[in-house]
């Protein structure tokens, strides 16, 4: 198993991956499942400010956790929107929790302070791997999207990175670290 920093080459095992999480339910509030250009573009720009790792196991791209902007108001900048994602066959294995583990260390080497994830409920898989990863419930948006014939919640939760310094140092951008 390796897991290591994603690349626009990676875009269409990536797509693959997440493309049954648009079709087939209501987990992302996509509706049609992004191209691999689509998300090769993507990944450029998350690069940019942001990790976006894969994880490989016997040269296949079972996985990929990514960080992105919490919000775009200037005192957010601390702040990190977090999400991760496994081929079916890959759930259940330790994989995401290795992602995210190996995403945390990297955010908190760019002065990130806290990381928030949207779950669309239910999803109790989602909830607990999250609350398993030291996440605490932050509150709900209620029916705020309307996918596969039904008003979707979404919940959001919260996990603080390390201790809040009094001054906190700018955020590093992911393409300025050596990784």
């Amino acid at each position: 198993m390796t897991i290591r920093v994603a690349s626009v080459e990676d875009a269409g095992a990536v797509a693959e991956i997440y493309a049954p999480y648009v079709k087939d339910s209501a987990i992302s509030f996509e509706i049609e499942p992004p191209t691999a250009s689509e998300m090769a573009g993507r990944i450029a720009r998350i690069l940019e400010t942001h990790p976006w790792l894969v994880l490989e196991e016997e040269g296949r791209i079972i996985g990929y956790a990514y960080a992105g902007p919490h919000a775009p108001r200037a005192a957010y900048r601390w702040s990190a929107d977090v999400t991760a994602y496994m081929r079916g066959d890959a759930r259940r294995k330790g994989h995401a929790r290795a992602l995210y583990t190996r995403l945390f260390e990297i955010l908190v080497r760019q002065n990130f302070h806290a990381a928030y994830a949207g779950i669309t409920l239910p999803n109790e898989p989602s909830v607990g791997f999250h609350e398993a990863m030291g996440f605490a419930p932050v509150g709900v948006y209620r029916e705020v999207g309307f996918k596969m014939g039904a008003w979707r919640d979404v919940g959001w939760w919260g996990k603080t990175l390390g201790p809040a310094p009094a001054t906190p140092a700018e955020p590093v951008p992911f393409a300025a670290l050596d990784i």
